[in-house]
């Protein structure tokens, strides 16, 4: 059974930074989808960045150029580096998986696994 436990989140000023962390335990698929998403109170649940077992990324419009999707060598920890904070980032935020390559939609489309959520809160 695979899990994923987020760690990371944080109170935080506009413009500053965090580096969220999800590691996963007992997942051993070669190929596979890891992505971020966060939801806001009364918001729908957003895809914020994903990443593939290659490396390839996909990021959100509102977070391109300031949000950094990535993983270890041992591809079971995954990352999100958050620089440049607005209040509008704030959020809980989860890390997902699935067991095959990301394809077109995968901001947007159901994951098998999720985390808990780490909760993001950007301050003006």
């Amino acid at each position: 059974q695979v899990q994923l436990l987020e760690s990371g989140g944080g109170s935080v000023q506009a413009g500053g930074s965090l580096r969220l962390s999800c590691a996963a335990s007992a997942y051993t698929h070669k190929a596979y989808c890891m992505a971020w998403f966060r939801q806001a109170p009364g918001k729908e649940r957003e895809g914020v960045a994903t990443i593939d077992a290659d490396g390839g990324t996909n990021y959100a419009d509102s977070v391109k150029g300031r949000f950094t999707i990535s993983q270890n060598s041992a591809k079971n920890t995954l990352y999100l580096q958050m620089n440049s904070l607005k209040p509008e980032d704030t959020a809980m935020y989860y890390c997902a998986a699935e067991d095959y390559d990301c394809y077109s939609g995968s901001l947007s489309y159901e994951y098998h696994y999720y985390g808990q959520g780490t909760q993001v809160t950007v301050s003006s």
